[in-house]
């Protein structure tokens, strides 16, 4: 099976949620490789992924979120207007996703509130391992670095927020070797790359999934088919009538010319 090959070449931590999803990574529970510093005015530095301090047009706040005590979740605001025009809008928002105090998640909005990227340190060592990109707030691309080693490895595209394609560089030698295609978010076929060219060596098919489209397709064509034999048919139905009519018509002003004409006009084929 295909997806017993692709366990086989590289295992991948379920960084993201189902495709529509817009709640951002999951992390697995890990000790922390990153501490908490004080600042010579005695404030904590949580290693904040949004810029907001020095910026007098930015307001920030703090809550506490799901199972933590302390605040764990930032969310930063852009100032705009003045007087009564004066309104915020939410630019980003960080979360310490495991409680040691430092900020391992953010997320950037635009000026509509959609969500734009977001950068995430999966495994707690104060690196970015994966970067998400969202195109009219709906998932479009996940870059992934799965070995921790700062270089990306995995190359995830979405297509209306639902996975299309996966990339990867499985011996991490800084080149793409395998290459997944997705129809409906399943896996239909995977390629890989044996001679380390760059180019697909052989393709691996998920032969069901394959049966099962190149069957919907017949079915498709089939129902094309018929459909246009439909309309053909009614289209010469209501030629015939039409030409009927006009008989008729024609019968009550010229009988005998009528009665030529018919005999002119070419026989009607019957459609069985």
């Amino acid at each position: 099976m295909i997806k017993r090959r692709i366990l086989s070449l590289v295992a991948v931590p379920a960084l993201l949620c189902a495709a529509g999803c817009n709640s951002g990574p999951q992390f697995q529970a890990k000790t922390a490789k990153v501490e908490t510093t004080k600042r010579v005015d005695g404030s904590i530095d949580d290693h904040s992924l949004c810029e907001w301090r020095g910026h007098a047009d930015r307001e920030a706040s703090e809550v506490a979120g799901p199972g933590s005590i302390q605040p764990n979740v930032r969310r930063v605001y852009q100032v705009l207007g003045t007087g009564e025009d004066r309104h915020k809008i939410l630019v980003c928002r960080e979360i310490d996703t495991n409680f040691d105090g430092v900020k391992d998640v953010v997320r950037h909005y635009n000026d509509k509130g959609e969500s734009v990227s977001e950068e995430a340190d999966s495994n707690y060592d104060g690196r970015i391992d994966t970067w998400i990109t969202f195109i009219k707030g709906r998932l479009a691309e996940v870059k992934l670095d799965t070995n921790y080693d700062g270089k990306i490895d995995t190359w995830k595209y979405y297509t209306n927020g639902k996975l299309t394609r996966v990339v990867r560089d499985a011996n991490h030698d800084g080149k793409p070797d395998v290459w997944e295609i997705y129809r409906d978010g399943h896996l239909e076929r995977m390629g890989v790359d044996l001679d380390n060219d760059e180019h697909v060596d052989r393709w691996d098919h998920d032969t069901e999934m394959r049966r099962r489209f190149e069957e919907a397709e017949r079915k498709k064509d089939a129902e094309e088919a018929a459909k246009a034999e439909k309309k053909s048919q009614d289209e010469k139905a209501a030629a015939d009538k039409a030409n009927d009519a006009v008989d008729a018509d024609a019968d009550k002003k010229a009988p005998a010319e009528s009665s030529k004409r018919k005999q002119q006009r070419p026989a009607k084929k019957v459609v069985p």
